[in-house]
C-alpha cells in the first residue's frame, strides 16, 4: 500500500487574505489535528507581521510539516528560514515558473539562467533545512526537454520533493495521468533517490479527478485545500482514498473520523459574513479551555501562556505581569487564561496617553440603528466623529477608528461584571492587532459601554505610542 502525502494550500489561496490572525492560527491548529501531511504558508510580504505569524504557527503545529514558499533568491530564503526554523518539521519551498511565457514575463531571463537560479536557491535552502521542495509553476505548458532538465538539476541540487503545477487548469484526468507517467519515465532523478514527485492541479471542475489520476500514475504527493476555491478538495480526495484506496493500492493519513466536523469548522471561517454597518469581522470565538494557574506556577509557565495568547512582551513587562499574577493568585485559588489577558492589559505596555476621552453620546434601541458620537483629545487637540454600528459598542469602536484614521483588527473583546448589584462595575478587555503585534486595553466603569470605550482607547494608545516612537 502506497501512503501518499496531502499538502494543504488553503492559506495560499486568495480567499485566505480575508481571515483574521486568530482565524489563520485556528485553521492551522485544525489542519494539524486533521493530520494533513503539509501545511503550506504563502510568501512573506510583510516582514514583521508575516514572520510573527509563521513563528506563532511553528509553535502550535506539532504533527504536520510546515512549509513556507520562497522566491529563488537568498534574501527570501533566509527570511523564511528565520521565521520557520523552530518548527518541529520545517520545509522550504522554492517556487519558480518554468513555462517559456512566464519565464520571460516574470523573470525576463533565459531557460538556462533560470536553471542556475533555481539550483542555487535549492542549494542555499538545503544548507538551512533538510526538507526542500521545488515548486515548478506552469509546468504543464513547459517545454518537455527543459522540464526534464530542470527536474534533474533541482534533484541533484538537493530537492527532497518536486511538485509540478498545472497552473492553467487545462488538464483532463487522462492527460494528467499521462503527464505524470512521462515525467517518471523520462526525468532522471536517480542522482537523488527518494525524491517525492508531487502534482498540483488547478481548476475546481477537474482538479479532484486529475489529482486521483496522477496518484494512480505514480505521484507521491498532491496539493489540495480543505476549503478549495482554486484547486483540489482535500476532503474529496481523502474520501475517495478512504472508499477506493484498497483497490488502488493507495492510502493517506487524514483522520477521516473527524474530517466532516473539522471541514465544517473551517468552512464557517470563510463563509461567516459581517453586517454592512460593522467594520469588524466576525472572528473565531475563543472557547474556554479550562486552563488555569496557581501561585505555585513559576514565571516561565506564565510567560509561555502569555505568549500563547499572542503577546510579545519586553522583559520588564514579563516581570510586571508575573508580579501582578502573584498578587492575584495569593488571594484566589485559580487564575484563568482570560484573567491573564486582563492582567496583561492592566500591567504591561503602559504608556502616556495619546488619546483621552472628552465625552461620548450613545443612542440605541430596538427601532433605531445604534449611533455613537465620540469626542477625543489627541495630544490636546479635540477630534470627534459620529458612526452607525450593529450595536452601541460596535458604533463606538467605529467612531474611534474614524478619529484615529486607521482600521485595526479586533482580535478579541471581553466584558464581565466585577462587582454585584444594580451599580455593578463592568470590566472590558479589548485586544487589537497592528503590524502583527497584539495590544490589549482594559476599562472599568458602571457603564458597560463606557468600560468598552475606555478599553479600546487604552489599547489604541499603546499602538499610537509605539508608532510615534518608531
Amino acid at each position: 500500500m502506497n501512503n501518499i502525502r496531502i499538502s494543504d494550500m488553503t492559506l495560499r489561496q486568495d480567499c485566505a487574505q480575508n481571515l483574521t490572525f486568530k482565524e489563520k492560527l485556528e485553521l492551522c491548529r485544525l489542519l494539524d489535528r486533521l493530520q494533513a501531511d503539509v501545511i503550506e504558508l504563502p510568501l512573506i510580504e510583510n516582514d514583521k507581521a508575516d514572520s510573527l505569524f509563521i513563528k506563532t504557527v511553528a509553535d502550535i503545529v506539532g504533527e504536520s510539516t510546515l512549509s513556507v514558499q520562497c522566491r529563488p533568491d537568498p534574501e527570501s530564503i533566509d527570511q523564511a528560514w528565520e521565521a520557520l526554523k523552530f518548527a518541529s518539521s520545517p520545509r522550504i519551498q522554492i517556487a519558480a515558473p518554468i513555462s517559456l511565457v512566464q519565464m520571460e514575463y516574470i523573470y525576463h531571463i533565459s531557460p538556462e539562467a533560470l536553471i542556475h537560479k533555481v539550483t542555487d536557491a535549492v542549494c542555499r535552502a538545503k544548507e538551512l533545512c533538510q526538507d526542500v521542495e521545488f515548486l515548478a509553476l506552469d509546468a504543464a505548458r513547459a517545454d518537455k526537454g527543459f522540464l526534464y532538465e530542470i527536474i534533474e538539476a533541482s534533484a541533484e541540487a538537493g530537492a527532497s520533493a518536486i511538485t509540478l503545477c498545472d497552473s492553467e487548469g487545462s488538464f483532463l484526468a487522462d492527460e494528467c495521468a499521462d503527464f505524470t507517467k512521462d515525467i517518471l519515465e523520462n526525468a532522471n532523478t536517480s542522482a537523488a533517490s527518494g525524491v517525492i514527485l508531487g502534482i498540483a492541479c488547478s481548476g475546481t471542475a477537474m482538479a479532484d479527478a486529475c489529482s486521483i489520476a496522477a496518484l494512480k500514475a505514480g505521484a507521491s504527493e498532491i496539493k489540495a485545500s480543505v476549503y478549495p476555491t482554486e484547486g483540489a478538495s482535500l476532503k474529496n480526495i481523502a474520501e475517495i482514498l478512504n472508499v477506493r484506496g484498497g483497490d488502488l493500492g493507495l492510502s493517506c493519513g487524514i483522520r477521516t473520523v473527524e474530517m466532516d466536523r473539522i471541514c465544517d469548522q473551517i468552512s464557517r471561517m470563510f463563509t461567516t459574513t459581517k453586517s454592512k454597518n460593522s467594520p469588524f469581522e466576525n472572528g473565531v470565538a475563543q472557547s474556554a479551555d479550562g486552563k488555569y494557574f496557581t501561585a505555585g506556577d513559576d514565571i516561565s509557565a506564565i510567560v509561555k501562556e502569555v505568549q500563547d495568547l499572542g503577546y510579545d512582551l519586553s522583559e520588564d513587562d514579563k516581570i510586571k505581569v508575573y508580579e501582578r499574577f502573584q498578587t492575584i493568585a495569593a488571594k484566589k485559588e485559580r487564575v484563568t487564561s482570560r484573567e491573564l489577558d486582563a492582567i496583561v492589559a492592566s500591567s504591561a505596555m503602559q504608556v502616556p496617553p495619546v488619546y483621552r476621552i472628552e465625552d461620548y453620546i450613545i443612542n440605541s434601541g430596538n427601532v433605531i440603528s445604534a449611533t455613537a458620537h465620540i469626542r477625543l483629545k489627541k495630544n490636546g487637540e479635540l477630534k470627534e466623529s459620529v458612526a452607525i454600528g450593529d450595536g452601541p459598542v460596535d458604533a463606538a469602536f467605529l467612531a474611534i477608528e474614524q478619529i484615529a484614521g486607521r482600521h485595526y483588527e479586533l482580535d478579541d473583546f471581553q466584558i464581565q461584571a466585577v462587582t454585584e448589584g444594580r451599580e455593578a462595575m463592568g470590566e472590558a478587555v479589548v485586544k487589537l492587532r497592528a503590524g502583527g503585534k497584539l495590544y490589549s486595553g482594559r476599562g472599568i466603569s458602571t457603564d458597560i459601554i463606557g468600560s468598552s470605550i475606555r478599553a479600546y482607547i487604552n489599547a489604541l494608545n499603546k499602538i499610537a505610542y509605539e508608532e510615534e516612537e518608531a
